[in-house]
């Protein structure tokens, strides 16, 4: 908008009246900005007018509208018949006829005439009354005339119920001012994208160049390697002459001293005249002719060749030169890719982030190699520390980001391809301390779901599950998922009695308290073999170790172990009374160590010395249910202490705690047998609720 020329007389004050002084000065401000420092209130930022918002001079000079002086009037109750001026905080005396008789500010005033007369070129106005201003309302987006709309413009549109008014001359003001900032922060936005691709471009010269250099240094090292080659083979020829004329030469060295021999036989022959010199002479000679035949011959030839055809190693040469070396890249646009959390984030559990990458067009990529850099940390900041992470590129357009939260806590993945963020960066996600089950199975009255006092767990080689339902002297078969496969049933099942079961070769092997008895059957329940022995008292649990064919049955009566060979003829005795209490579990380690637990966990040697003992502080305080091993050598037990049942997952060797699983809103109620399953999942047998919990534990 064009600057007004404004001429404004300023007077100095009483003071310079009588001076008889006037400053009188021209100055250009812009249109917006003098209506904002001179036309509008300094206390509620109102454009002056002649109503509400009239213009009243304060005798501290200040000028402030009719509007806020009445209510900062009728505030200040303390100073009777006086207020503060809003901007200089001098006190301000009421005059007799209230606020509105304080006088006008005609300075102001005479602004706004002379801005209302610049205005009136610029008012739109309607076309059919000249003279009427036209108005707008921002709820309909509508301009209209009052003359037109006889006054009402509500009823012009019955579906609004509120309407916001204002000067059409002012909306377009508004709307200039909106199209301005739109277009300044568009001008912004592009200026950032020149930024961002100017980058790029650079940081690609930069790639070009390295690669460049990489060429240049592989096939520099590849030249080395073929001219070694040929020196090599160039030295092997001068090698092989060599010899050959150290040969041919010392032949030619005996030739030329057999010449001179019989040159100097010869001299002086015709002044010879004793017959018998003579003849020694002529034998000797014959000597030397026969000599000289034999030298006529090379001792060594002249054939030397260097051959490239004996093999085809040229050939592979050529090939593996077509193969050398490849040029990759990417069409992946880092704004548009996308990162999620495979399963919910577990505190010290495995977690797992899927990232998936598209092109400028948002088609998924087929194809890996693209470099992702991760950041894992706490997202208050409070700790600096970097969590450790592990990409997996699965080369078909996805990766997999592992990593462990350490605690319960809220964090921040920063995730970037090329060095460039991903859509959605960082991905923030909590890590919940409860680890609640996978899966559960089994529920009361629900038929073939249903058990009755479920004791112990084993699971196969193929990830079959035998679960022992005692009360209805059968197992049950599940697969890995947790479905129903069928029944077993067993004479050594009978009477409601089976307390342990372990996997062995043969198939499954079951002890039974009351009867006293181990029974090895099929995976159908045929039976195999079974044995007693006189020792036993109350035999309630048993292991299998498969590397010597060793049977383990834990006896509470006995408080010991007995280790069985295959044929059920007893070898030794782990324990003793004062060291083991009412046994509940027992297992073997991947090297053959076994454990039994009671309410702590004790190590011994596969030939049945004590190694350690896990767990020692908990020794009288709770109880162990279940106890295995799984093959890097993590300890799964699940255990109930002053009415709270967890599982704890412990390192062989030491006994260090790695986790702990709550269930939280899935409450274990006497967890009994454990089993570990393939890729770090458990199942628990939760006696309590009569069913079968399947966790993933690391």
């Amino acid at each position: 908008m064009e600057a007004l020329r404004l001429a404004i007389q300023t007077r100095l004050g009483e003071r310079m009246v009588s001076m008889s002084s006037m400053l009188v000065e021209t100055v250009s401000i812009n249109y917006e900005d003098f209506n904002e420092s001179f036309l509008t209130c300094g206390t509620c930022l109102c454009v002056y007018d002649g109503s509400e918002h009239t213009p009243k001079l304060l005798p501290c000079s200040h000028t402030v509208c009719l509007h806020c002086l009445t209510r900062i009037a009728a505030s200040q109750t303390r100073e009777a018949g006086a207020f503060r001026c809003p901007i200089c905080r001098e006190l301000i005396t009421i005059p007799r006829g209230g606020v509105p008789a304080l006088p006008p500010s005609f300075l102001v005033n005479q602004l706004l005439d002379l801005m209302s007369r610049q205005r009136r070129e610029v008012i739109p106005k309607c076309s059919v009354h000249i003279n009427q201003e036209l108005l707008f309302c921002e709820t309909c987006d509508t301009v209209f005339c009052t003359v037109c709309t006889g006054g009402n413009h509500a009823e012009t549109s019955p579906g609004c119920t509120e309407h916001t008014i204002i000067p059409f001359s002012i909306a377009i003001k508004r709307m200039s001012e909106i199209l301005l900032y739109k277009a300044n922060e568009c001008i912004s936005k592009l200026t950032q994208a020149q930024e961002s691709v100017s980058t790029e471009l650079r940081r690609l010269e930069t790639a070009m160049d390295r690669c460049l250099n990489v060429v240049d240094a592989e096939f520099t090292e590849i030249i080395a390697k073929v001219e070694r080659r040929r020196d090599e083979l160039q030295a092997a020829v001068a090698a092989a002459a060599r010899d050959k004329k150290r040969v041919l030469e010392e032949q030619l060295a005996l030739i030329e001293a057999e010449k001179n021999k019989v040159q100097q036989e010869c001299e002086g022959l015709q002044y010879q005249v004793e017959v018998r010199n003579i003849t020694q002479r002529i034998g000797s000679l014959t000597d030397q002719l026969d000599a000289a035949v034999a030298l006529s011959e090379p001792r060594e030839n002249a054939f030397i060749t260097a051959e490239f055809c004996h093999n085809n190693a040229v050939e592979e040469l050529e090939k593996a030169l077509d193969t050398l070396g490849r040029v990759r890249s990417s069409t992946t646009l880092p704004g548009l890719c996308r990162a999620s959390l495979k399963d919910e984030a577990i505190a010290k559990l495995e977690t797992t982030v899927i990232v998936e990458t598209v092109d400028y067009h948002g088609h998924p990529r087929n194809v890996g190699g693209d470099p992702i850099s991760v950041e894992l940390t706490l997202s208050d900041g409070a700790d600096n520390q970097t969590i450790e992470t592990e990409v997996e590129d699965l080369d078909n357009g996805t990766y997999e980001v592992r990593f462990r939260p350490p605690c319960e806590s809220r964090y921040a993945l920063k995730l970037s391809v090329f060095e460039r963020p991903i859509k959605d960066y960082p991905m923030f996600f909590n890590a919940t301390a409860h680890n609640e089950p996978v899966k559960v199975y089994g529920h009361k009255g629900h038929g073939k779901d249903e058990f009755l006092q479920p004791v112990a767990v084993a699971v196969d080689d193929d990830g079959f599950i035998y679960i022992v339902d005692s009360g209805n002297s059968r197992i049950k078969v599940l697969d890995s998922n947790l479905e129903f496969q069928r029944h077993v049933t067993n004479e050594g099942l009978e009477g409601r009695s089976c307390t342990g079961i372990a996997i062995s070769e043969q198939g499954l092997v079951v002890v039974n308290w009351r009867t006293r008895t181990i029974t090895e059957m099929s995976s159908l329940g045929d039976t195999i073999r079974s044995f007693t022995h006189n020792a036993f008292q109350e035999p309630i649990d048993v292991a299998v170790d498969r590397s010597y064919g060793h049977i383990l049955v834990a006896d509470n009566g006995q408080s010991c172990v007995f280790v069985f060979d295959s044929d059920g003829k007893v070898l030794f005795q782990v324990g003793k009374k004062s060291m083991l209490k009412l046994i509940s579990s027992v297992t073997v380690g991947p090297a053959g160590e076994i454990l039994v637990a009671d309410s702590r966990i004790q190590v011994f040697s596969a030939k049945g010395d004590f190694s350690e003992e896990i767990n020692a502080e908990g020794k009288g305080k709770g109880k162990y249910g279940g106890i295995a091993v799984d093959q890097d050598g993590k300890i799964v037990a699940s255990r109930s202490d002053k009415g709270r049942s967890i599982i704890q997952v412990m390192k062989l060797g030491g006994g260090a705690m790695l986790t702990e699983i709550d269930s939280h809103s899935s409450k274990l109620r006497r967890p009994t047998g454990i089993a570990v399953l393939p890729n770090n999942y458990l199942v628990v047998v939760d006696l309590g609720n009569d069913c079968i919990k399947k966790y993933r534990y690391w």
